[in-house]
């Protein structure tokens, strides 16, 4: 996956309307960039049993491509990606943001400035949005984590971490919380480290709820992002929803995530 989340983090999201989208551009960190990705060929039992809870492994990996769209302050923002390849694109009223498999682009669609760091966002959300899945690729170590407790309940933990050089930021490590009933994830706990490029003692938590189930793969409807208080979440503090949300077992043409001729290749 090369290293899961162009190392996710733009502390994410919205707390009214526009500061959401805001926040989200300075806080999250860079997501990996895996082409093509490789799964591992085994993993631990308790990170099985959450990729089984979410419809299997083996499920997960005939699938080539995915889209879904988000609801943002000015307007909706469509986002198809390659699973394989990790290509993607990203259309949104006013600009469009593309990984073709080598390079980021980026295409104004009007006079209205891009605000965000194209290679910080181009896969972000669909790293949030395909957990855990996107926690299966090669490159990762899986290890026990001390449990979440919240709200009277115990969340056992799954420590993410990277072989040294996958992705921009190997340095990144997050620790995936799952039911103690149904393995399901409940939780995300990331760090950032893509701009001190050095290992980060603060972490952030986003809750997954409303599941759903596309394709027999079960993806989440709603994020929702917390306020943390000594490496803990405390209070909610805003949600982010995906809608029309599509899985296929066809890749999309490679033709779709070309730069136009206009756009500008990101550096």
């Amino acid at each position: 996956m090369k290293h899961l989340f162009y190392t996710l983090c733009i502390g994410l999201l919205f707390i009214s309307c526009k500061n959401e989208t805001k926040t989200m551009t300075e806080k999250a960190s860079e997501l990996p960039k895996a082409t093509p990705v490789v799964a591992k060929s085994n993993y631990p039992e308790n990170i099985s049993k959450v990729f089984e809870a979410h419809g299997g492994i083996d499920n997960w990996n005939q699938m080539q491509s995915v889209s879904f769209t988000m609801n943002k302050p000015n307007g909706k923002e469509v986002t198809a990606v390659n699973l394989k390849s990790r290509q993607s694109l990203i259309t949104m009223p006013d600009h469009v943001l593309g990984y073709d498999g080598k390079t980021v682009w980026l295409d104004n669609k009007s006079d209205e400035v891009y605000k965000g760091n194209p290679k910080f966002y181009y896969n972000l959300m669909f790293y949030f949005h395909t957990m855990p899945f996107v926690l299966a690729d090669s490159g990762i170590n899986y290890e026990v984590a001390k449990p979440l407790s919240f709200e009277g309940v115990d969340y056992p933990g799954i420590k993410i971490s990277y072989d040294n050089g996958v992705g921009e930021s190997s340095d990144d490590e997050y620790v995936l919380y799952y039911n103690p009933t149904t393995f399901k994830m409940e939780w995300l706990a990331y760090t950032v480290t893509f701009n001190s490029k050095a290992k980060s003692e603060k972490w952030s938590f986003i809750k997954y709820s409303n599941w759903h189930t596309v394709e027999g793969i079960v993806l989440p409807e709603t994020l929702t992002w917390y306020i943390v208080e000594d490496n803990l979440p405390v209070k909610k503090r805003n949600d982010l929803q995906f809608t029309d949300v599509t899985l296929s077992k066809q890749a999309l043409g490679a033709n779709t995530f070309a730069k136009p001729e206009a756009a500008t290749v990101v550096e």
